[in-house]
This record gives structure tokens, sequence and C-alpha cells, in this order.
């Protein structure tokens, strides 16, 4: 049986990066954006079960 060749997938265009507690707990959440549409740092008030307060997290790079 012989099939269609398959089409190829689109190249995602967002990035997965950490967002790391300023608190120096530890904990991170993973998030993803796409950088041809926003250029700046994110930086948002999450909660942080560590501390189990909500505090500012900061994006930094995901270590390969």
């Amino acid at each position: 049986m012989a099939g269609k060749p398959k089409a190829s997938k689109a190249k995602r265009n967002s990035i997965l990066f950490k967002m790391v507690s300023t608190a120096d707990t530890g904990f991170y959440y993973l998030a993803r954006r796409n950088p041809k549409q926003k250029q700046e740092k994110m930086v948002f008030t999450k909660y942080d079960p560590v501390l189990r307060k909500h505090v500012e997290f900061k994006e930094q790079k995901l270590s390969s």
C-alpha cells in the first residue's frame, strides 16, 4: 500500500524557559513565550509553595 508522503510539521515559534522564585527557594515554573512578539524578560507574581506566599518570579534560561 503506497501511502501519501506526510506533510512536514511547522516549527514552533515559542521558547521554553524557567520562571524562578526571587525568594531563593529554588522553586520554579516552566513557561513558554514567542520571542518574536515579546522581547523583554517576563516577571510575574505567582505562588511559591515553599514559602506558602505569593512572590515575584523572573524569567531565566532553561539549561539544556
